[in-house]
């Protein structure tokens, strides 16, 4: 019967729709582990085999924290030069989960993207030498009262100066804003797989954070197209890409030996030790 399905569609479907709909289908469905780690908060986790994901194998972990009173707030996490692991900022912050952040300078230290935390600026856009916005500067998670939320890029220079948010993150690109999808450029970066860190926020104010591992045989990570799709079959209506690749960690206390739930690619193992050190991180604990 389900093969009989199968052929029934691909002959009334074009062959990209219809894998598009079987991907779909294939992350809606999955039977994906699940856990409380927090009130109002569950991390998922769901290993895609036999290349039954934009054919290939997949992880993709994330945390999703309800719109809820007694659910944990958000804070960003920053050094303003020195670079740590994800982990030890969680730890440091007393957290109860953690994302590796925005972009950074991995030689010197510090974020190459605007950090405002409590109102206080730490760190500026560092520019491109063609003075081009890069596409990490066009879009921000911006945090008031321990709730996220996402913005864009308005066109002028200032932009992220002149924002009055008390917590600002910049980063990118940005994949969906208020249910529509962005037009992402065809670059290596946005075309390419590769491991990925990203936010989602739903129509009801439910947030995620999100990672898909990549670079490895278990798990091959997405383009930004791949990652906007997912987001989207995951419920967000709004969505943002974090720094990724060998940074791309999602942390969660108690979790395992060393609260790492994704396989991080830069020991380039399928372990849970490949660890970064990174100049930030967006946390989750309780409301202060």
């Amino acid at each position: 019967m389900k093969l009989t399905l199968r052929l029934l569609l691909l002959t009334v479907l074009p062959i990209g729709v219809y894998a598009q709909q079987t991907d779909s289908i294939a992350v809606v469905n999955a039977k994906w582990s699940r856990s409380s780690i927090a009130k109002k908060t569950k991390l998922y986790t769901y290993q895609f085999n036999d290349s039954t994901l934009f054919n290939a194998n997949q992880y993709i972990s994330f945390v999703e924290v309800k719109n809820h009173k007694k659910a944990p707030g958000f804070y960003i996490g920053y050094e303003k030069k020195e670079l740590i692991k994800t982990s030890t900022f969680a730890e440091k912050n007393n957290a109860i989960a953690a994302i590796n952040g925005t972009f950074f300078d991995i030689r010197n230290g510090g974020s190459v993207d605007f950090i405002k935390v409590n109102d206080t600026v730490i760190n500026q856009n560092r520019k491109e030498k063609n003075n081009i916005r890069a596409l990490h500067h066009r879009a921000a998670v911006v945090i008031n009262e321990h709730l996220p939320s996402i913005k864009k890029w308005d066109g002028t220079d200032t932009w992220e100066n002149n924002l009055s948010d008390k917590n600002i993150m910049l980063s990118g690109p940005l994949l969906i804003l208020n249910n529509e999808k962005e037009k992402l450029d065809s670059v290596p970066f946005n075309r390419l797989r590769h491991p990925r860190t990203a936010i989602g926020i739903k129509a009801d104010g439910t947030v995620l954070l999100l990672t898909v591992d990549g670079r490895q045989q278990n798990s091959a990570g997405m383009s930004l197209f791949e990652l906007t799709k997912v987001m989207k079959w995951l419920g967000c209506t709004s969505a943002i890409n974090l720094d990724g690749g060998g940074s791309t960690t999602l942390w969660v206390k108690g979790y395992g030996d060393n609260g790492v739930v994704n396989y991080p690619s830069d020991n380039k193992k399928w372990d849970h030790e490949g660890q970064r050190k990174v100049a930030n991180v967006i946390y989750i604990k309780g409301k202060q």
